[in-house]
């Protein structure tokens, strides 16, 4: 059995994000292309965007620092450090109201 923080991984990755010229780092912590689920902490510097995307399939947001902004369509969610949203199965974009870290979790 793995044990990995959560917290420790999300600091690491805003460390990234802020020397990458994107705004944004991720590290995947779970699964993978080759297994049904895969979790991913991403980190997002404020004003930086995940550009609209279509869903990869059954899949949630939660946030462990920071705040985001989830829109799909007309319909927008922000979300919290402790918030899980789950992500509509069509296309959607994320973007960081303010520096953010979430783990991504997608079932295929």
């Amino acid at each position: 059995m793995d044990k990995l923080s959560l917290t420790a991984l999300a600091r690491q990755q805003l460390k990234l994000a802020a020397t990458s010229s994107s705004g944004r780092s991720s590290q995947t912590v779970f699964g993978g292309h080759t297994r049904h689920l895969r979790q991913t902490v991403v980190a997002l510097l404020a004003g930086h965007e995940l550009g609209e995307h279509d869903s990869p399939g059954e899949a949630t947001i939660q946030v462990l620092s920071g705040q985001l902004q989830l829109v799909a369509g007309n319909d927008v969610w922000k979300g919290s450090a402790g918030d899980l949203i789950v992500i509509p199965a069509v296309r959607h974009s994320v973007s960081a109201i303010e520096d953010v870290a979430f783990l991504l979790t997608v079932a295929k």
